[in-house]
């Protein structure tokens, strides 16, 4: 009885959907009218059927995801307080900005480990500290953000040298649980397509392995920053579980669900029009949730141009309840679950990444090849191609370079600088940079003001 209405109707085959829109087309070309060439090379098609299914069998979480509220801390009693308030209006979990030696018992007074996860991110290294923080807190739930090669490859320097950093590093692991993170933003943010992101991470997570030992493989988590290419941004989260998966079975690991932890791009978030920013985010927190992210942490619409302030903190926490609550998004990771497009290009993206990934180990691996200038030199092909699309109008940012309001001001606005500042250190290597599109452009309006 149940396929009783479906037996009503004959199958329709792929080529004869095609052959049925190549009839409606006219004589136009079906490649050159409805083929759909990506900045990482994958062909989109109008149309996907079950033959573009692959059955992959990916290690989401099981649980719904969390709710981060992000805090850079300056007061210790401050940001406690913020946190606290925080958790009581809908955050399950707080991320710590630390840049600077501070009282760690301070900052954590009243927060319960066991129903709140707690994120720590070091932008210095402090292996007592740490551990320290660690005997401390007591739990699972404490995830420490430690990346040293993270930071050699955005910095172009050490935080002391190779060896000491290492030696720093594996100190941290002996006395803590989640004590490595892959800063994978630092791709995104700079430029470079999906495709390169997927395979970057990959590889500077195998040199934590092949320097540390593959014991580190369950001490590892992943911060991903997430654009605005909708369903290629929910495949990705995807096909990174799969290569991860693939990765560890190659080291024989046992498969494990891997946590990510995500933000919004900073890449295409404007000055000019800056409301448009809620839009964005909405729409790639949405896509961290359908790719099954652990944690998501938003950023406020006045981010690049504003202190932090209440009111836009609390826009960006309740954007992330609306999709919880409100959207029913509460358990939403397997949704993309047999969508033919989705498993089409979740497929496409792990395939063409993995060849990257192959070609850097071959290279030497990501540090060699960092050394050597070749990572850079690709992603800044990548984001000089994304500027030049910005440029001409063929990349739109509503408000930015389409649709301008005229009567927008913005120099009284401005608290903090939304530009990339210039650094004049000397450095090991060249840094990754990470650049919005809209800089040149914003610059230019604000100096004609």
């Amino acid at each position: 009885m149940d396929n009783y209405l479906f037996n009503e109707f004959q199958e329709v085959t792929p080529q004869a959907w095609k052959t049925k829109i190549q009839v409606d087309l006219k004589g136009a070309d079906y490649n050159d009218t409805l083929l759909w060439k990506t900045n990482e090379g994958i062909t989109v098609k109008p149309f996907y059927s079950k033959e573009d299914r692959h059955h992959q069998n990916i290690s989401l979480p099981k649980t719904e995801f969390n709710i981060c509220q992000s805090i850079i801390v300056k007061d210790e009693k401050e940001a406690n307080s913020i946190a606290i308030d925080s958790l009581k209006r809908g955050a399950n979990s707080i991320e710590f900005i630390v840049y600077e030696d501070f009282n760690f018992k301070t900052l954590l007074t009243n927060i319960n480990f066991k129903n709140t996860i707690v994120y720590l991110k070091f932008k210095f290294l402090a292996s007592k500290l740490i551990s320290d923080i660690s005997k401390f807190a007591n739990s699972e739930n404490c995830y420490f953000n430690v990346d040293i090669i993270g930071n050699i490859a955005s910095t172009g320097n050490w935080y002391k040298n190779k060896n000491d950093d290492f030696k720093e590093i594996e100190s941290i692991i002996k006395n803590t649980r989640n004590s490595i993170c892959v800063n994978t933003s630092i791709y995104q943010n700079s430029g470079a397509t999906i495709i390169q992101q997927l395979a970057y991470t990959l590889a500077h997570a195998n040199e934590y392995l092949n320097y540390l030992g593959k014991e580190v493989a369950n001490k590892i988590h992943f911060n991903f920053s997430t654009g605005s290419n909708y369903f290629f941004e929910i495949a990705k989260t995807r096909a990174f579980r799969i290569l991860w998966d693939s990765l560890l079975k190659e080291y024989d690991i046992e498969k494990t669900t891997t946590h990510i932890f995500s933000q919004p791009s900073l890449r295409n978030k404007t000055l000019y029009d800056y409301n448009v920013n809620m839009l964005r985010t909405t729409s790639e927190c949405m896509s961290a949730v359908l790719g099954g992210v652990n944690t998501i942490t938003n950023f406020s619409y006045d981010k690049l141009f504003h202190k932090p302030n209440e009111f836009g903190e609390r826009i960006s926490r309740n954007q992330l309840l609306i999709l919880k609550e409100e959207c029913e998004l509460i358990k939403a990771q397997n949704i993309a679950d047999g969508a033919y497009y989705i498993e089409s290009l979740t497929n496409q993206l792990a395939q063409q990444a993995l060849d990257i990934f192959k070609q850097i180990e071959n290279g030497g691996g990501f540090l060699n090849q960092l050394k050597e200038g070749v990572i850079q030199r690709k992603i800044i092909e990548s984001s000089q191609k994304e500027q030049e699309q910005f440029d001409n109008g063929s990349l739109v940012l509503l408000g930015t370079n389409k649709i301008q309001n005229e009567k927008d001001k913005m120099k009284e606005e401005i608290e903090i600088t939304p530009f990339m500042k210039k650094r004049n250190e000397k450095t090991l290597i060249q840094p990754i940079i990470q650049k919005r599109l809209a800089e040149k452009l914003e610059q230019a309006r604000l100096e004609n003001e």
